[in-house]
């Protein structure tokens, strides 16, 4: 396997801790909203919001891929929102190697906030499902690659 590089490259890597989850069989239009939502936040504050989503007590806001998605109440200054569970327990378990990895670079997890996070098409895994008088349906499995960066602020 090839060395996957970060599309963010930190000022001071002392100060920084990265953590990637590659190809991560979850939907890549939730990652990205999840990142988005996650960008900006202290690392406690992330880990609460996953944990939550995961709970179905906090919702997502969807705002790029807003279509034919559900009104929820509780969303500040928006209306368009899920609980995308299967997703948020991923990148909660990034999150968590995250917060590992600042550990061992001797960081404070306190002070740790989120300047980079970016959800990335993996592969597809390309299969196909037989069907009746010799025809086959595709079944893809788009992979989703997501990658965080925490600086100390």
């Amino acid at each position: 396997m090839a060395r996957v590089n970060y599309a963010y490259k930190p000022e001071d890597e002392t100060k920084a801790a990265k953590a990637m989850g590659y190809e991560m069989p979850i939907s890549f239009k939730h990652a990205v909203e999840i990142c988005r939502e996650l960008r900006g936040k202290k690392l406690d504050e992330a880990r609460k919001f996953l944990e939550e989503v995961v709970e179905m007590k906090r919702v997502v806001p969807f705002r790029k891929h807003k279509k034919k998605v559900a009104h929820k109440s509780g969303l500040e200054k928006w209306y368009a929102g899920r609980y995308p569970q299967k997703a948020a327990k991923y990148i909660l378990k990034v999150l968590k190697n995250l917060e590992a990895n600042a550990e061992y670079k001797g960081l404070e997890k306190e002070n740790l906030v989120i300047v980079h996070a970016q959800a990335q098409k993996g592969r597809v895994i390309v299969r196909y499902m037989p069907r009746a008088f010799g025809r086959a349906t595709p079944k893809f499995q788009q992979l989703t690659t997501v990658e965080f960066v925490a600086e100390v602020r």
